[in-house]
């Protein structure tokens, strides 16, 4: 799956080691496509960790929730995940049918259900907190403790800056992109 290291970098050099070569074409966004790159790699192994204990990727963070907040309405697990509709009414389905959530009727809305975590899911709690340090401990291996806080820094920086773009505010002393031509001089 790696490439050799020459393979790996992009025309200026700064690609240390990359699994994925830096295109030409996204020569404008070396930041963007390394997030790629690592949230490729990271859903593979945490899909590997999960898998041993039979949960896919983002079904984890459905448990958690459910585990610190007791039982839900799927529309709160959709604004607590960020995620649509369908997709958590799939991942709630799976997670029923393997026998960690059941539903059962909200008290004060007989129109909704509640999703509730199962005793079998309290089982797999204690896996899931293993699957998550094993995964930060191979995400930051070599690290120091500062650079880990450093690390975590900028990463929620770089996810408040989209956070706002998405809410239309933009980033100051950027350019918005026109439709068929290039943003860059």
């Amino acid at each position: 799956m790696t490439q050799s290291p020459k393979a790996g970098k992009d025309p200026a050099g700064s690609a240390q080691g990359a699994s994925v070569p830096l295109p030409a074409a996204a020569a404008g966004g070396p930041i963007s496509h390394a997030i790629f790159r690592l949230a490729r790699l990271h859903r593979m192994y945490a899909g590997q960790l999960l898998r041993r204990i039979g949960l896919h990727p983002g079904q984890e963070l459905v448990m958690m929730h459910l585990w610190e907040l007791g039982p839900r309405r799927q529309t709160d697990l959709v604004r607590l995940l960020d995620s649509d509709a369908a997709t958590m009414t799939r991942t709630v389905q799976r997670l029923e049918q393997a026998g960690f959530v059941r539903r059962r009727p909200d008290p004060t809305d007989k129109r909704a259900s509640l999703i509730e975590p199962t005793a079998a899911s309290h089982a797999l709690r204690r896996e899931v907190e293993q699957s998550w340090s094993t995964l930060e401990d191979l995400v930051t291996c070599g690290l120091t403790p500062d650079e880990r806080a450093e690390a975590l820094h900028t990463l929620e920086r770089l996810e408040h800056n989209l956070v706002e773009a998405a809410a239309d505010s933009g980033c100051e002393g950027t350019e918005e992109p026109q439709s068929g031509s290039s943003a860059r001089p």
